[in-house]
């Protein structure tokens, strides 16, 4: 479950030398450049609005303490890659264009909204995108470019409050509860942040408004494109009573199936149902997805990462593959993509899972668990060749991924083994060199080929990225 941070709030009294006092709040957040911003006064008229409530301090005394209804802001740009791209070169302006991977065979991250007038969409490959808009313009992705403006954005959205999640590389809930009364209310902050993101990268954005993260995100959906809309509490029940279940933040397409076929369909129908026949039919989920039905989600906003559960690659690969030896060389690949980030973040894991999938799109995955916990690159490669044979793959392959779970912290066992201690060594001196001179500069023999054609080559940015800690994956 999601931790919530919250800063401490402090009411000082102020004296302005006419008799008159005021409250002054004192926002404590984590050590960023912006922390002076919330230091404001609060004006008279605001201290009528916001009337504090008495309670008994630990020692007995009354202290009066206010209560706030809580505010989630959801920011979401735009059609973001196709919008960077856009403003990047000023000929695409209005044109319909799809964001590509540089890859032989890909499929279309963003489309502009001049494509999607034509039926474009996300995750078509560029065949089927190019039947739907004849005139549609690919573009190559550039990666950096993206996840640099993610990074500027995020600190615009910390000028306004310390309890920013930046969710992924195009989207971040922002905790303004405490906060946007020092900047005119949740309306004027999203009008602010918005007016920044134009003139800072003049490219769109809509911002959703809410009281809890699933009705922000919501709001963000139903707003755009480039708009601000706020979901009142009071207006929960009847924006959700006719709204379709797959519409909610976190029912897929299997869900909302599952729920049909058990006669629900709208959002009100889910909030109404018994949560003891969806807790039957669903586990624990089904409590959750109850509560969604009426608006409710425990989840908060989340400044720092949750902990690593696992982690993984993934690629579609340039042509199918029926080779042994050749799926073999992917798996080494992906597997010191994996291996590198583990080491990066001081972890190691003991389960490794691989995943196939074939032309048709069937995918198939075995898990293997290792004895004992690691980070090196052929022990986790070594278990996804031991999970190849027991998938006993036959035919050609589309898509292959090698992650790792059971994740732990790595606290620097000794290795007893002279051979493991250099082993040791040499994986952290390749990760020295790739880090200062890029991937592929140090590489595995049976990779050096494949590795110089990567890094001219940008990849598709996961869904999973995020501009800090284990899940910032170096992109081109």
């Amino acid at each position: 479950m999601a931790v919530q941070y919250r800063r401490h709030i402090e009411e000082r009294t102020l004296d302005n030398g006419g008799g008159e006092s005021h409250p002054q709040m004192v926002l404590k957040g984590r050590d960023d450049p912006h922390r002076d911003v919330y230091k404001e006064q609060v004006s008279s008229t605001e201290k009528r609005f916001d009337a504090p409530l008495p309670e008994k301090d630990s020692d007995g005394s009354l202290q009066f303490k206010r209560v706030h209804d809580p505010v989630t802001l959801c920011v979401d740009m735009d059609a973001f890659f196709a919008s960077v791209e856009q403003k990047t070169n000023p000929r695409l302006r209005g044109k319909p264009i799809a964001v590509i991977g540089s890859e032989g065979r890909t499929v279309v991250t963003t489309a502009s909204y001049e494509a999607r007038a034509y039926g474009v969409k996300t995750g078509m490959n560029t065949f089927e995108a190019r039947q739907a808009c004849p005139r549609l313009i690919f573009v190559v992705g550039n990666n950096a470019r993206y996840t640099h403006t993610c990074r500027e954005m995020e600190k615009i959205f910390l000028k306004y409050t310390p309890d920013v999640e930046v969710y992924s590389v195009d989207e971040a809930f922002l905790d303004i509860t405490h906060s946007h009364r020092l900047f005119g209310g949740p309306v004027a902050v999203a009008t602010q942040i918005k007016k920044e993101i134009r003139e800072s990268f003049d490219i769109p954005c809509t911002v959703g408004i809410g009281h809890n993260v699933l009705m922000a995100k919501l709001a963000s959906d139903l707003g755009k494109p480039d708009g601000l809309n706020w979901i009142k509490k009071e207006d929960v029940q009847g924006v959700l009573d006719p709204l379709a279940v797959n519409e909610l933040w976190g029912i897929g397409k299997k869900t909302a199936q599952k729920l049909e076929k058990m006669g629900i369909r709208t959002c009100g129908e889910l909030g109404r149902a018994p949560a003891s026949l969806l807790r039957n039919k669903f586990g624990i989920y089904g409590e959750t997805i109850s509560g969604m039905g009426r608006g409710e989600l425990g989840r908060t906003v989340c400044r720092e990462e949750d902990e690593v559960k696992s982690v993984g690659h993934s690629m579609t690969l340039p042509s199918d593959v029926s080779g042994r030896e050749e799926i073999e060389t992917w798996l080494l690949r992906l597997s010191e993509m994996v291996g590198r980030r583990v080491r990066r973040h001081g972890l190691m894991a003991r389960r490794v899972t691989l995943t196939v999938r074939y032309p048709d799109f069937e995918t198939v995955s075995k898990r293997v668990t290792l004895e004992a916990a690691t980070s090196d690159t052929h022990m986790i490669y070594y278990a996804a060749l031991k999970a190849l044979g027991l998938l006993d793959v036959k035919g050609a392959v589309r898509l292959l991924g090698v992650s790792v779970s059971q994740v732990r912290e790595d606290h620097g066992q000794m290795h007893l083994m002279e051979e493991s201690r250099k082993r040791r060594d040499l994986l952290y001196a390749m990760d020295e060199v790739n880090n200062r001179y890029g991937d592929g500069a140090a590489t595995w023999a049976a990779l050096k080929g494949r590795a110089e054609r990567k890094r001219s080559r940008a990849g598709v940015i996961s869904p999973a990225w995020r501009p800090g800690g284990i899940r910032n994956v170096q992109l081109k």
